[in-house]
């Protein structure tokens, strides 16, 4: 794989989006393996991480690389999107926006990403805090960080990219289902809609 454009970090900020429609991806054929890629540092205090990820159009997966993005509002935590395995097909689940990180198929995306929750940082109050045991952040621009080293900063060694067989084995915990369930739920910014946008129409970033 090509993939030249992977720890390209989004760092312009555009207008959230005004509405969102998640469509539903079914694919007979399952995403390729994680790649292995470097974070960038964080830029600004109070952007949060969006793990890269594998898109589907055109007949085809394409890789969405990771970025530090500002978040909707204070307080929101970002669930990654994931492929899961449903009625003889992969399908796609959109990641969104909340006050705790919902199931994401176990997947394990690294930088705090493990495959349940986040553990790359945490809000206290109004600021957000790195945790820089598995977090990259400048530290010249950004000052609110600890060390938890009880994660592991990198992705497994088989970097399953879906949830199912021959992938990841992992179910939805009847708290995340019910958490998932009652919280209130924002679709990816503007920012995040765009660059997925973008990530599709390069040809460098094709499953090769």
């Amino acid at each position: 794989m090509k993939l030249r454009s992977l720890i390209l970090a989004g760092f312009f900020a555009l207008p959230l989006a005004s509405s969102y429609a998640q469509v539903g991806i079914s694919v007979n054929f399952a995403p390729p393996v994680l790649p292995v890629y470097e974070q960038p540092p964080c830029p600004v205090a109070g952007y949060i991480w969006t793990p890269g990820y594998w898109g589907w159009g055109d007949g085809d997966y394409y890789w969405v690389p990771g970025v530090w993005v500002p978040p909707p509002t204070v307080g929101l935590l970002w669930t990654p999107p994931w492929w899961g395995w449903n009625n003889g097909a992969y399908v796609f689940n959109q990641g969104y926006w909340g006050p705790t990180v919902g199931f994401y198929g176990g997947i394990n995306y690294g930088y705090g990403y493990t495959g349940n929750g986040y553990w790359g940082g945490r809000w206290s109050g109004n600021t957000f805090q790195y945790n820089t045991a598995v977090t990259r952040v400048n530290t010249n621009v950004v000052h609110n960080t600890y060390i938890n080293n009880s994660v592991n900063k990198q992705v497994t060694a088989s970097r399953a990219s879906f949830n199912g067989p021959n992938g990841v084995n992992a179910q939805e915990t009847a708290a995340q289902k019910a958490a998932a369930t009652n919280a209130k739920k924002m679709p990816p910014t503007s920012q995040q809609l765009a660059r997925q946008q973008a990530a599709s129409k390069d040809q460098n970033l094709r499953r090769q």
